[in-house]
């Protein structure tokens, strides 16, 4: 019995040490999972929030909690700084609060703005959240698709760069004939057949991979729609990002006029943005990005609404470990997931405990507590500084702006 001041989980923490640990192995074997860090009437409340900007402009929040559990997530690279000033924020409000009360913060967090939603906003609602998630998960000892209902699948497909050794077999590609990708208004024939040559060629070199075509909605739509047709007999896995998301209309009505699979999603945020989409087709794949368009909280919702319209998500992933490890909780939790983006990364430089190895093209689904990661705070201190910015990109031609 604890003595009179003792509270149970100072108990719990003299308890749990590495050969007691050990012992515990040798009495539950294999299987044992890690033990829950609080006990299940045990108050935890937030203590800290800290941010940090990368040299490569990720974006990484950690909050921390008075039972010494901490959560890290990641938020939107573009706008790095303002993103990390934003969690800071925020810190006014979270400080003091039960960090398991996810979904309540969520909505806290969001509609105690007057002003809702927006990229950074939406952001750094992200990035908290998904720190949240990786809390309550570590404080009751699971992973966070455990909380979320359990996992509907073992393993997850991930596309990347394809690689006979571990079976990954998708990739995507922006067209670059030449170097150079589309972006006038309206590109010339010999331009778009030599895109077509490009597609041909790639399609020769990586046999039986799926392919998707990333537009990056820097194509204009006169030349997209050229270019769908012109390529959609080589049999591309998807067209990616046709429009730039801003106007839907223009991206359902250039859906209509094609059977190629349509995804779009990493510029769009909350379950208000991808309403739009699933209701006027523009778009017959999402692919919501964790870190922007409202972290575990909203995909869950947004792969919900999806379902109703038969259609899969596919997470938009060009970020850190967080931000993988948190698609894949969402991968492992949801009925209608097709692919995760850049899930061969294995983030070597950031992590304390490798990722769980992909095989056959498939990554199994992560098992260790909340996220299932272990950031290396070492090595993402050393990784620290002024962020890489986003400029301007020009027509070489007439001087005039183009989009990324």
């Amino acid at each position: 019995m604890a003595q009179p001041g003792i509270d149970r989980r100072s108990v719990l923490r003299g308890l749990l040490t590495p050969a007691t640990l050990l012992g515990l192995d040798a009495t539950f074997g294999a299987h044992r999972t890690d033990a829950a860090q609080i006990g299940p009437k045990d108050k935890i409340k937030v203590t800290k929030i800290e941010s940090f900007v990368l040299k490569n402009s990720w974006v990484f929040v950690k909050i921390s909690t008075d039972a010494g559990i901490t959560g890290w997530g990641e938020m939107l690279k573009d706008d790095a700084k303002a993103c990390a000033a934003g969690a800071l924020e925020v810190g006014r409000y979270l400080v003091g609060q039960d960090p398991t009360r996810v979904t309540h913060h969520w909505q806290a967090i969001h509609r105690g703005a007057f002003y809702r939603g927006g990229p950074i906003k939406t952001a750094i609602s992200s990035g908290i959240d998904m720190a949240l998630w990786d809390i309550t998960g570590k404080a009751f000892g699971v992973p966070v698709h455990r909380l979320l209902g359990g996992p509907t699948r073992d393993r997850v497909r991930v596309y990347g760069v394809p690689n006979a050794a571990n079976g990954v077999n998708a990739m995507k590609t922006i067209l670059r004939p030449g170097g150079r990708a589309a972006y006038k208004h309206a590109e010339g024939q010999a331009y778009v057949e030599s895109c077509v040559e490009y597609f041909k060629e790639l399609r020769r070199r990586n046999p039986g991979v799926d392919i998707g075509v990333e537009f990056h909605g820097a194509v204009q739509p006169t030349t997209a729609m050229v270019l769908i047709k012109a390529i959609e007999p080589y049999n591309p896995w998807f067209y990616e990002e046709i429009a730039q998301a801003l106007n839907v209309d223009v991206m359902a009505e250039m859906a209509r006029k094609t059977h190629i699979p349509i995804a779009t999603g990493e510029r769009i945020f909350t379950k208000w943005g991808f309403r739009e989409i699933l209701e006027k087709r523009a778009a017959t794949i999402l692919q919501p990005d964790i870190c922007y368009a409202g972290g575990i909280t909203e995909l869950k919702i947004i792969a919900g609404m999806a379902e109703a319209y038969y259609t899969p998500i596919a997470p938009h992933n060009p970020q850190g470990p967080c931000s993988l490890a948190a698609s894949l909780q969402i991968a492992a939790s949801v009925p209608n997931f097709l692919v995760q983006e850049r899930g061969d990364n294995e983030y070597a430089d950031l992590l304390a405990k490798p990722l769980p190895p992909i095989k056959g093209g498939y990554r199994p689904i992560l098992t260790d507590p909340g996220l299932g990661i272990t950031i290396d705070e070492n090595k993402l201190m050393a990784q620290v500084g002024e962020p890489r910015p986003y400029l301007p990109q020009y027509d070489k031609d007439d001087g005039s702006v183009i989009d990324w």
